[in-house]
């Protein structure tokens, strides 16, 4: 995928996911950097449990990247303590 779909990818799932966790948005540019690391963090844990990873602009992906977005919003409140990230 290129840099815009990326992007766009990214603040589709890291916005979603962040609506997952804690009901409200986190900003458009960290909706953007959290997608884009929970697609890759959710990629990697799908490859490890033999499902495939991120692998274009499509509903699987768009799901696992979500998924990986909520583990790492998790993560990072469970770190901070903080309730936005």
């Amino acid at each position: 995928m290129g840099i815009l779909s990326w992007i766009i990818f990214g603040l589709i799932a890291g916005f979603i996911g962040s609506k997952l966790v804690n009901k409200e948005g986190q900003g458009m540019l960290m909706n953007i950097v959290l997608g884009i690391l929970g697609a890759v963090v959710g990629g990697w844990i799908a490859t490890k449990l033999g499902m495939g990873g991120v692998n274009g602009f499509n509903l699987y992906s768009l799901v696992i990247a979500i998924g990986g977005a909520v583990v790492v919003q998790v993560i990072y409140r469970a770190f901070t303590g903080s309730s936005r990230l």
